[in-house]
């Protein structure tokens, strides 16, 4: 599932695609729950318009446009943000991936899980949204407009310092993996990225959130933020769909410690890596380095 590294480079290399750019046209898929706006009124509100600026808030991309009116895109879990002409097996079929002969290149071509094509008017690539599932989500707000989803997002993970998630943690009794997951108090983390920051500043994902000190409270927020921060530099985490916008792969997977490591030796101590469930998320550790 695409977390805070993946949707912030998502943004970094599709920004200089959309924004500045007359909209010419959009084509959508059929009405369904991907659109909270529905696919009927896209092409009339969006045409003619231009993006003037791209953020990212939490895990969403929210595009900024000349009439005031935000266009905010979420990847969902297996949504795929890229332009025209990228080249990736990830953004291909099971059945389009098997046909490939072994020399052959990726070609992609838009198909039914591509639900929403944006176009422009100088005839360069066109934006796609692509997703298997249709966890993804479009929204359009018109100017002055509100949205939940945004307005209950807490504080952005790169943001969060230590005397916040001190405070956040107090009288918590949830496991402090589970409170890095909820985006009302940390926006943008995930099971990749809380798995990670956890084992980095060596606490237990199940240890209760009121149970940690203040000094461990600094080092979790110290160690959530440079994990992302890595994770951007090397451009995300291609762990199963994701892909970057220009097809590229993320390199992070490769330096995991401890997520999806169940077995597998810690790279610190030597340790053998578990996995627990909580709230019905898995959570990977290493019982030596954390406590």
């Amino acid at each position: 599932m695409p977390e805070l590294p993946e949707v912030e480079v998502t943004r970094e290399r599709i920004g200089p695609v959309l924004v500045g750019r007359r909209i010419a046209g959009v084509r959508t898929t059929e009405p369904s729950h991907f659109f909270l706006t529905p696919p009927d009124s896209l092409l009339p509100r969006l045409s003619g318009r231009h993006a003037t600026s791209l953020e990212r808030v939490g895990k969403y991309l929210v595009a900024m446009l000349d009439d005031g009116q935000r266009l905010v895109l979420h990847l969902g879990m297996t949504g795929q943000l890229f332009a025209e002409g990228a080249a990736s097996v990830r953004l291909l079929s099971a059945a389009a991936r098997a046909s490939l002969a072994p020399d052959e290149q990726p070609r992609f071509e838009p198909d039914v899980h591509t639900h929403l094509r944006i176009d422009f008017d100088d005839a360069g690539p066109g934006v796609l949204f692509r997703d298997v599932r249709k966890f993804g989500k479009v929204l359009l707000l018109g100017p002055g407009e509100r949205s939940e989803r945004l307005d209950r997002l807490g504080t952005d993970a790169l943001r969060i310092d230590g005397e916040r998630l001190f405070e956040a943690t107090r009288g918590r009794s949830v496991a402090i993996k589970s409170l890095l997951l909820d985006q009302s108090v940390i926006a943008g983390t995930g099971n990749i990225y809380a798995d990670e920051a956890l084992h980095l500043a060596g606490v237990r994902p199940r240890r209760a959130a009121r149970s940690l000190a203040r000094r461990e409270c600094a080092r979790v927020a110290d160690a959530l933020r440079n994990v992302l921060l890595r994770s951007i530099e090397t451009g995300g985490s291609s762990i199963s769909d994701y892909v970057g916008p220009d097809g590229r792969d993320g390199g992070y997977q490769d330096e995991r410690h401890v997520y999806a490591r169940e077995g597998e030796s810690c790279r610190r101590c030597g340790a053998t890596i578990r996995r627990v469930v909580i709230g019905q998320r898995s959570a990977h550790y290493c019982p030596r380095c954390q406590r």
